[in-house]
């Protein structure tokens, strides 16, 4: 009797290890934490691609009297040619860079509504600085500076959204349904909020992490000439509004604020490319 015992123990332990054993071979990656990734992005059809646009050299006016204090003072910048995705990165883009490298997911089953954000088309939400730049870096690529997004968003024109100096609510996704969309949109469904240079989304859709570490009063005594932000700080920069957000955060010279870390629906990004290289 005892020896059936022992082999019907040894068969019962040998049953939960292959149990366990198929179990990590088919859960998918899990984040800081500890919650599984399970969520999978839907299609609307054929991925969008998402070419790197060239701005060229020049001035343009950066800031806004009219604006916030830390947009103060309004002055003119120089910055050298560079290019900037057309569209903001989508749930596709982000999801080959996390099948090939094994970084963390942007979805959690703890994130409430997260079906409402992860069509392959809409731009990937979730992810912090952190994240966004190591994705611009394995694209040989990297987040644009303060400087670059706003001239990319205006142009050499002196406006205060993508479209022109006067507020329209519906030509972007923001806050509210007038606009036909209550969460993210996919990328470039708004012919209005493109800008001088054909970039899409810089007014709504989702906020987009910047290079620069943020300084309230950083106008009054940066450069002139290719700004680059503070040598360091506690927070980086922001720039765009969201579908969450009112017209007022969608100007192109607003600037917002969060911690490298944060990751919230609100949040996504671009990446940009120096002509001549970093």
């Amino acid at each position: 009797m005892d020896k059936i015992f022992i082999r019907a123990w040894i068969l019962f332990v040998a049953f939960l290890c292959s149990i366990a054993v198929i179990a990590i071979r088919t859960t998918t990656p899990k984040e800081e934490g500890g919650d599984v990734v399970t969520q999978k992005i839907k299609s609307s059809g054929e991925p969008k691609e998402n070419p790197l646009i060239l701005i060229p050299q020049g001035e343009f006016t950066m800031g806004s009297e009219e604006g916030g204090f830390d947009e103060k003072p309004e002055r003119r910048v120089y910055v050298d040619s560079f290019k900037i995705n057309q569209f903001e990165v989508t749930q596709y883009n982000y999801n080959e860079f996390v099948r090939a490298t094994g970084h963390r997911p942007p979805s959690s089953r703890a994130l409430k509504n997260y079906g409402n954000f992860n069509d392959q088309n809409q731009p990937v939400v979730f992810v912090s600085w952190e994240d966004a730049d190591a994705y611009c870096r394995w694209r040989s690529e990297r987040l644009p500076t303060e400087a670059e997004w706003e001239k990319a968003a205006k142009g050499e024109q002196t406006i205060a959204w993508p479209w022109g100096n006067e507020s329209k609510p519906v030509f972007a996704n923001f806050i509210g349904p007038d606009d036909g969309y209550p969460y993210t949109s996919l990328v470039g469904s708004f012919e209005h909020d493109k800008s001088p240079y054909g970039i899409y989304d810089m007014a709504g859709n989702v906020r987009e992490w910047v290079a620069d570490w943020y300084e309230e009063q950083y106008y009054r005594h940066a450069p002139n000439r290719n700004p680059k932000g503070p040598e360091q700080g506690e927070m980086k920069t922001l720039r765009g509004a969201s579908w969450n957000d009112s017209p007022l955060s969608g100007r192109t010279s607003a600037r917002m604020k969060m911690f490298p870390d944060y990751r919230d629906t609100t949040l996504g990004f671009r990446c940009a490319k120096s002509v001549d290289g970093d």
